[in-house]
């Protein structure tokens, strides 16, 4: 089959929403995708405009709701449409650039998780060198490497995807991602296939070691302190931390390897995949909002001085 007589229109999973669903469920996307926005916007404001807040962990941060809001801006919009119209077309070009942009996502939030684990065990570990460790110019280069290892990974992993023929229009997920096109396609897909195993273990498997290494280390140093103050802060900001990035690691994993199961629920995939997109970018900014202490009280200070009544 040549590349000219490739489907130029996929479709995707049915939403299969009862007529009497359709505006309650089109609220509530819009709903979620408006406050997931806001929330997103308020945490990015607040670290960009308060000076006390531009230390190396909230800029790390910063790029969390980044990250988060180009997620949400490639799933909703069309998903919000689908609800409504019932229409579950996407072409071509749109399908791969949402792949795309909810991979880069994933593999992007997992290395910023990273990095903000490093950044604690050092604040913790080797408090005298934080400062020259974590210094302005090689926090650029944390950051900058988070990214374009990032966009290398995904670059590579969807030219990999663009070579190959694809003879078959459905997409068996509720929104386009790499595994999915993989479905579509005619041709040998081993080369894919080793690929996308060995980046997931490189990646994921990498930041596991480096994050549960960071705070086997920060556990040990709380537990050997005596300063209580010390410990009951480190334990609650790491504690969240942690929680946030084994959720993350643990529904990416089994999401991912439910593709390579043949006898997989669908449906249960099909949940997973889909709550990678929307809890994680959600949840972030209320719960890194209300834990941290300098955050929780900036955000109210940004706050009374542009929203008349609103308490935190």
């Amino acid at each position: 089959m040549s590349t000219n007589s490739s489907p130029l229109v996929y479709t995707l999973e049915t939403l299969a929403l009862p007529d009497a669903s359709i505006y309650p469920m089109f609220f509530l996307g819009t709903l979620t995708y408006v406050l997931l926005t806001f929330f997103n916007v308020l945490l990015l404001t607040t670290i960009a405009l308060n000076k006390k807040l531009h230390k190396p962990m909230f800029i790390l941060l910063f790029n969390l709701p980044l990250s988060d809001m180009v997620c949400a801006t490639a799933f909703f919009p069309h998903f919000i449409y689908s609800i409504m119209t019932q229409d579950r077309l996407i072409n071509k070009p749109a399908c791969i650039i949402q792949a795309f942009l909810i991979h880069f996502y994933g593999t992007g939030n997992m290395l910023i998780l990273t990095a903000m684990a490093y950044d604690r065990y050092v604040a913790v570990c080797c408090p005298l060198r934080y400062n020259t460790i974590m210094s302005p110019p090689n926090l650029v280069r944390i950051i900058t490497t988070v990214w374009l290892i990032t966009f290398l990974v995904i670059g590579v992993l969807f030219f990999l995807l663009m070579r190959l023929k694809v003879c078959r229009r459905n997409v068996v997920d509720l929104f386009c991602n790499n595994p999915s096109l993989l479905k579509m396609v005619c041709e040998d897909t081993t080369v894919n296939n080793i690929y996308g195993l060995m980046m997931m273990c490189v990646v994921q498997g990498g930041s596991l070691a480096v994050v549960m290494y960071s705070y086997v280390k920060i556990l040990h140093v709380c537990f050997v302190t005596s300063q209580t103050d010390t410990r009951r802060k480190a334990i609650q900001t790491c504690g969240t931390h942690l929680i946030v990035f084994l959720i993350f690691q643990i529904n990416s994993v089994t999401t991912l390897i439910s593709h390579r199961i043949v006898n997989a629920n669908p449906y249960v995939r099909r949940l997973l995949g889909v709550s990678i997109l929307v809890f994680p970018p959600f949840l972030d900014p209320i719960i890194y909002g209300l834990k941290s202490a300098e955050l929780k009280q900036s955000l109210r200070m940004f706050l009374k001085r542009n929203v008349v009544g609103v308490k935190l």
